[in-house]
């Protein structure tokens, strides 16, 4: 017997297991962008375009920060991501360092530099510092009842 033989049967009992709706299935099409704005960032992406962004309000946060065992890095502040080289776009200079992992020295502008923790924020006004933690008390599920 050879192997054309064997598989002609098959694929006529999954054709027959098939469901019989499944070709009446509507089709979900595009999610999350318009055809325009899908033309547009696909142009930024071939001509290596970032949309300016800016500072803006009285807080600044810094959300997170990724270095990487190359030496490049990559902070979040206002939740915006932001590469090394990106000061001149967002008008924020950030610089990490492998000897405090888990901050960054954030300098917006002509303003002085502050070096912010992970989590933290800082009212660019009064130069007031906020971990976010709402009270100092973290809770996860597992000790929900703890914690108190």
């Amino acid at each position: 017997m050879n192997i054309a033989s064997r598989i002609v049967p098959g694929l006529a009992c999954l054709t027959l297991l098939a469901p019989a709706g499944a070709a009446e299935t509507p089709e979900l099409g595009r999610l999350f962008f318009t055809p325009e704005r899908r033309l547009a960032l696909e142009r930024q992406r071939t001509h290596n375009v970032r949309e300016a962004q800016t500072l803006q309000g009285t807080t600044m946060s810094l959300d997170g920060v990724v270095q990487r065992s190359s030496g490049k890095s990559t902070v979040w502040i206002n939740r915006q991501a932001q590469n090394e080289n990106d000061g001149g776009r967002t008008g924020v200079s950030a610089a990490v360092s492998a000897k405090t992992p888990g901050s960054a020295l954030l300098a917006p502008g002509e303003e002085a530099p502050a070096r912010l923790k992970v989590g933290e924020a800082l009212n660019r006004a009064t130069g007031e510092r906020n971990t976010r933690l709402g009270g100092g008390v973290v809770v996860t599920p597992g000790n929900r009842d703890t914690a108190r």
